[in-house]
């Protein structure tokens, strides 16, 4: 029961998800006005506006114009619904789990607005940060490092510390010395954002891991699009922050088994 009902709560946070993703990379506010067909800009009513439901009822097209509706809709209602249901079911009612449920919705968030517009919401990304940091303090990030002589909460709250700073230090390294060498934007200062984020969550061990993987995922995934689709490799921008986001929820709902296996690889 817990689950199910977590499970619908997520499904309402997926809801307000995809008025942010798409308003805040077009500086429009998440408040008003309501929300509208972007085509006919009628009103949508508050029964087509249930989560899933409304979409299905539909047929996927606006009740006023006739107009598609993206299947971004439902689907990111039903990655938030899900996630939540597997963190409740992971931890049970606790603030780990609303950790968790919170890293859930700024991953999801992130991931479709990179996919739709290559954009990374600060109120994502920077406002993510400061919430990792605080839950830092309440929840231990997993297999810290920095314990040393100090307080569990302490030793929590700087692996997060240095996993937001270091860890997006490191990648914004990375993307001035290709932009240097090869005279072209090669990583969006949003990225950087995004795994100080990350780290802030996951610590230090984890952002890493988070790099290595979505390093991989997008590499594979770049090469076999633009393969298919014939696209020029040199003017082909890669959503990259979806990469990440999908790297961190793996290490988020494995945490434990994958950087306990990483931590020991590196000591």
């Amino acid at each position: 029961m817990p689950e199910l009902l977590a499970g619908l709560f997520g499904l309402l946070i997926g809801s307000f998800l995809n008025v942010c993703i798409h308003r805040w990379p077009r500086d429009l506010s998440v408040v008003q006005p309501r929300s509208a067909c972007p085509e006919c800009h009628a009103q949508i009513a508050a029964y087509d506006n249930i989560p899933v439901l409304s979409y299905l009822l539909l047929r996927g097209r606006c009740r006023k114009c006739g107009a598609k509706i993206s299947w971004r809709y439902p689907l990111v209602e039903i990655a938030t619904g899900l996630a939540f249901a597997f963190f409740v079911f992971s931890y049970g009612l606790n603030i780990a789990t609303a950790k968790y449920c919170v890293l859930a919705s700024l991953l999801i968030g992130l991931a479709f607005s990179d996919l739709e517009t290559r954009i990374l919401p600060d109120e994502l990304t920077v406002g993510g940060a400061l919430a990792g940091l605080v839950f830092a303090w309440f929840v231990p990030v997993p297999d810290p490092l920095f314990q040393f002589a100090m307080s569990p909460r302490w030793a929590s709250f700087i692996e997060a510390l240095i996993g937001a700073f270091a860890c997006s230090g490191l990648l914004w390294l990375v993307g001035w010395l290709f932009e240097k060498l090869r005279h072209k934007e090669g990583l969006g200062f949003g990225d950087v954002k995004m795994l100080a984020m990350i780290g802030a969550f996951l610590g230090l061990q984890g952002a890493i891991l988070t790099i290595v993987i979505g390093s991989m995922l997008g590499a594979i995934s770049g090469l076999l699009y633009i393969r298919i689709t014939g696209k020029d490799a040199s003017n082909y921008q890669l959503p990259f922050g979806t990469f990440l986001a999908a790297s961190a929820f793996v290490i988020a709902a494995e945490g434990p088994l994958l950087i306990g296996w990483y931590g020991d690889l590196i000591r």
